[in-house]
C-alpha cells in the first residue's frame, strides 16, 4: 500500500483550512492570506482530490456580482487546469455581525430571510460547480442565556429553513443532498443540534428526510466527551453518513482542529478501520470524500501549512495500512472470536421463536448459570485492544 496520496483516495480540504491565517480570540493573523488559485495548485501537487469552501471564503461578504463572478471564474479555471473537484460547498452564516444571533434561527425575522437568500444563491453555485453535498454547520444557531431563545420555536424555524431549501433543490432538479454538521458549543455557549444523535432525531421531522444526512466532525463529537468512531457507526447504521470532517482533538476543550491523528490516535485508528474495513466482507463502509477540516497551527509559516496538509493525508494512509494489517492478522481474527464480536450479529431471539419461545426456553433463564460469570467467562477485550495497539505502533 502506497503512502503517496492520489486523487483516488478522495482527500479534500476546505479553503478555510489551509487558508487559515492563524488568528484566534487572543491574537491576530500570523500568516498572509492565500489566493484560491495558489491553493488549488498546491493541493493538486500534494495529491488531493478536491477543494471545498464557504461562499465568503471565495469572495468577500458584500461583494458585487461582478466581483463574485470574477472569483468564481478564476476558481473554475484553476479546477479545470488541475483536475481538482468541488464535491461539497457550504455557506457562512456565522462570521458577519448580522448573524450574531444565528441565521436560520435568529430571533430577528429579517435576518432569517436574509440567511435563506444567501444560502439559496450558494445552492445555485454548488450546482454550477458540480457539488453534490451541501453542508450546514449552525455555529451561531444557539444561545448563551436560557430565557433568550425559545428552543422549540428555534427548532421549528430550523426545520422550516431546511424544508424550504430541500424544496428548492427538488424544483431546480439539482443533484444535491444536505449534510448537517453537529457541534455542542463554540462560538455559541450552546449550539442547536449539538451531537450526531440530536441531528438524527431532527432529520426525522423533516419533509424530505431522505435528502438530509450528517457531516460529523472528529473534534465536535470529542468536545462533548463522545466517541467519534461510535458516532460514525451510528450514522452509518441509519444510512446518514453523507460527508465526514477529519481532524484531531485532545480532550474536552475548545475546538482544536489539529491534524488528523494528532489527537486521540487510538480512536483515529478505529475510525479508519471502520470506514475502510467495516462493511460486509471487509469492504468500505463509506466511499465519499475524506475531508480534512483542520487548521494549520498559527505557529507555522506557509511552508508549514503545506507540511500539515500533507500530514493529514499521510496519517490517514498510514492508519489505513495498519488497519488492513490488523484485519489480516490470524491472531486478531482468533481474538475477535474469543471476544465474541461475531456473535453480536446473531439475533438474540430466533426468527420464528418470539417471546413465547423465549419464555419456554428454560436454558435462557431458569437453568442459566448467571453466577458462572463471577471470576470466569471473561470477554478478552484487553487482549484485542493490545493487538490493535501493537499494529498501530507497527510492532506486528
Amino acid at each position: 500500500m502506497t503512502l503517496t496520496p492520489t486523487p483516488a483516495d478522495k482527500f479534500t480540504f476546505g479553503l478555510w483550512t489551509v487558508g487559515y491565517a492563524g488568528n484566534d480570540p487572543f491574537g491576530g493573523p500570523t500568516r498572509a492570506p492565500l489566493d484560491v488559485v495558489h491553493v488549488v495548485e498546491k493541493l493538486a501537487e500534494l495529491g488531493a482530490y478536491g477543494l471545498t469552501f464557504h461562499d465568503d471564503d471565495l469572495f468577500a461578504f458584500g461583494s458585487t456580482e461582478a466581483e463574485r463572478r470574477a472569483q468564481i471564474e478564476r476558481l473554475k479555471a484553476a479546477l479545470a487546469a488541475t483536475g481538482l473537484k468541488t464535491p461539497m460547498i457550504t455557506t457562512n452564516l456565522f462570521s458577519h455581525p448580522v448573524f450574531k444571533d444565528g441565521g436560520f434561527t435568529s430571533n430577528d425575522r429579517s435576518v432569517r430571510r436574509f440567511a435563506l437568500r444567501k444560502v439559496l444563491r450558494n445552492l445555485d453555485l454548488a450546482a454550477e460547480l458540480g457539488a453534490t453535498t451541501f453542508v450546514m454547520w449552525g455555529g451561531r444557531e444557539g444561545a448563551e442565556y436560557d430565557a433568550a431563545k425559545d428552543i422549540r420555536a428555534a427548532l421549528e424555524r430550523y426545520r422550516e429553513a431546511v424544508n424550504l431549501l430541500g424544496q428548492y433543490v427538488v424544483d431546480k432538479g439539482y443533484d444535491i443532498r444536505f449534510a448537517i454538521e453537529p457541534k455542542p458549543n463554540e462560538p455559541r455557549g450552546d449550539i442547536l443540534l449539538p451531537t450526531v444523535g440530536h441531528a438524527l432525531a431532527f432529520i426525522e421531522t423533516l419533509e424530505r428526510p431522505e435528502m438530509v444526512g450528517l457531516n460529523p466532525e472528529v473534534g465536535h463529537e470529542q468536545m462533548a466527551g463522545l466517541n467519534f468512531a461510535t458516532a460514525i457507526a451510528q450514522a452509518l447504521y441509519h444510512g446518514k453518513l453523507f460527508h465526514i470532517d477529519l481532524n484531531g482533538q485532545r480532550g474536552i476543550k475548545y475546538d482544536q482542529d489539529l491534524v488528523f491523528g494528532h489527537g486521540d490516535l487510538h480512536n483515529a485508528f478505529a475510525l479508519v478501520d471502520l470506514l475502510e474495513n467495516g462493511g460486509p466482507g471487509g469492504s468500505q463502509t463509506y466511499t465519499g470524500p475524506r475531508h480534512f477540516d483542520y487548521k494549520p497551527s498559527r505557529t507555522e509559516d506557509e511552508t508549514g501549512v503545506w507540511v500539515s496538509a500533507a500530514a493529514n493525508m499521510k496519517t490517514y494512509l498510514l492508519l489505513k495500512e495498519r488497519a488492513a494489517a490488523f484485519r489480516a492478522d490470524p491472531e486478531v481474527q482468533e481474538a475477535l472470536v474469543a471476544a465474541k464480536v461475531p456473535d453480536l450479529s446473531l439475533p438474540t431471539v430466533g426468527t420464528d421463536e418470539g417471546y413465547a419461545g423465549l419464555l419456554a426456553d428454560a436454558s435462557a433463564f431458569e437453568e442459566f448459570d448467571a453466577d458462572g460469570y463471577f471470576n470466569a467467562n471473561g470477554f478478552n477485550f484487553v487482549r484485542l485492544q493490545q493487538l490493535a495497539t501493537e499494529h498501530l505502533l507497527g510492532a506486528r
